[in-house]
């Protein structure tokens, strides 16, 4: 399993677009056999940044999402709206999955 963190920064403007078009595009994700999570996070600083937050059951299920359609028509939407590049970063999980007993 493995977890990756998207931080998104939208121009102002198109919080909206973004967050319609993201949920589309979460929807569809949620239906892939090898995605366990799909969550997105607004900023209450500031509604122009996103966090994708985004659980996989293995290397192979994330790039199978990367070549879904739903993927590369989000990635083709929001690509006008984004004020900088998204940030990616991989996490391996340790809690819940890898709980102790003590």
């Amino acid at each position: 399993m493995l977890v990756y963190c998207v931080s998104v920064q939208v121009k102002p403007g198109h919080e909206e677009d973004f967050r319609t078009a993201t949920g589309i595009n979460r929807l569809e994700t949620m239906k892939e056999k090898g995605v366990l999570r799909f969550d997105v996070l607004q900023s209450q600083d500031d509604p122009s940044r996103f966090m994708l937050y985004e659980v996989y059951r293995s290397e192979e299920a994330v790039a199978a999402h990367r070549e879904t359609p739903h993927y590369l028509k989000w990635r083709s939407v929001v690509a006008p709206w984004m004020a900088r590049d998204r940030q990616g970063e991989k996490f391996k999980p340790l809690y819940p999955e890898g709980d102790m007993e003590w």
